[in-house]
């Protein structure tokens, strides 16, 4: 019988059985405690989260998609517009219309997947009134010209928020993802890199914005007020103690879960720079988080066929980044206001995420790599 190498293996799969006895000794002190929000673990996370990102401050909520809105939310994009790439998440699009503000999209290179400075520059050349950028670290890719976007858009009176759902970890000129820009939002679902099963992280180095953010996530309760006075329009966006404590133990294995996903990238890009095929290359990076390895199509190849060539190896390929683009998906139609997206158009719908997870060897990584090879030559 094949080997099956799974398109998802969170790192549960992986955890020690003392590993597994301190979460259920955690979760039983939890439960006796009668505390099961915004207690002791949710506030250890917080702290040891932000000393991993060496930002000032880290609020945990619900989901990386509350994270986004309330980003939008103290940066206070209401009517104002906010620069989006097309090749992203529903969720990072959506976070802006939710807190009243304005999408503009923008295309992306093809080699980070990413915007570049010269499409901001253009976008800037054309409004007046853009208030700030959502910049999605596709695949835990960190733009080599990330840096100079930052410093551009601060020059322009506008802010930056990294979308770094895909980047725990990543890593550029001794920064982390998280602490590059003006603000970031984190998501810890299942498919990430670290998981709390559900749950998102706010970093900001704002002692205005923290505090708005942790009234946001508790019905607009400033200073842990429990009481009936409700101070700003927020939501129950909570994370409870026990994904807290989940998440403290995911963000032990951090490092030892991307170097491993490094080994195994490298041992997949190894066979394929053997026969030349394309994709995104993290060589400028200090960290990769390695949450996707985005493969380039050649022509002639389809992602269908791809898959189904793949899968007849038993391997098994999931989501890309993404497939179709969000200017196309009907949620969002009139938004693009008669904006094309070339490059999106082009490689969203031709480009393979092989398996890339924490739970894989080496030897998972050059079995991939191989036959994935052999499929797009």
């Amino acid at each position: 019988m094949k080997k099956v190498v799974p398109t998802i293996k969170p790192f549960f799969f992986d955890l020690t059985e003392a590993e597994i006895a301190e979460f259920q000794e955690g979760a039983a002190r939890i439960l006796r405690s009668g505390t099961l929000i915004l207690g002791d673990y949710t506030a250890l996370f917080e702290t040891k989260f932000a000393d991993f990102i060496r930002s000032k401050h880290a609020i945990s909520v619900n989901s990386g998609s509350t994270a986004l809105e309330f980003l939008c939310r103290v940066k206070r994009v209401a009517g104002k517009r906010v620069l989006v790439p097309t090749n992203t998440n529903f969720a990072t699009v959506a976070a802006v219309p939710r807190a009243g503000g304005v999408v503009e999209f923008l295309d992306m290179d093809p080699k980070t997947f990413t915007p570049t400075l010269a499409m901001i520059e253009a976008a800037f050349a054309r409004h007046r009134d853009i208030a700030g950028v959502l910049w999605v670290h596709i695949g835990g890719i960190i733009s080599p010209e990330f840096p100079s976007v930052v410093n551009y858009c601060r020059s322009h009176g506008a802010f930056v928020v990294e979308d770094s759902a895909h980047a725990h970890g990543s890593q550029l000129g001794g920064v982390r993802s998280g602490k590059l820009a003006d603000g970031a939002a984190f998501s810890f679902f299942p498919t990430k890199v670290m998981t709390t099963c559900e749950g998102g992280m706010i970093t900001t180095e704002s002692d205005e914005e923290n505090a708005m953010a942790r009234s946001l996530r508790n019905q607009g309760k400033r200073e842990m007020n429990y009481g009936a006075i409700h101070h700003d329009f927020g939501n129950s966006s909570r994370m409870t103690e026990l994904h807290a404590l989940l998440g403290l133990i995911q963000l032990r294995k951090l490092p030892t879960m991307l170097a491993q996903r490094a080994h195994v990238a490298r041992a997949m890009t190894k066979e394929l720079d053997r026969v030349g095929l394309s994709y995104c290359s993290t060589a400028h990076m200090d960290v990769a988080s390695y949450y996707k390895l985005i493969v380039l199509l050649p022509p002639g190849r389809t992602l269908a066929n791809v898959k189904q060539a793949l899968a007849a190896e038993q391997i098994i390929v999931g989501g890309s980044v993404y497939e179709i683009p969000c200017h196309r998906q009907p949620v969002f139609q009139g938004m693009s206001a008669g904006q094309t997206y070339p490059a999106a158009e082009q490689w969203c719908p031709n480009h393979v995420c092989p398996p890339l997870t924490s739970g894989m060897t080496e030897q998972d990584g050059r079995f991939v790599g191989e036959k994935l090879a052999k499929i797009l030559l």
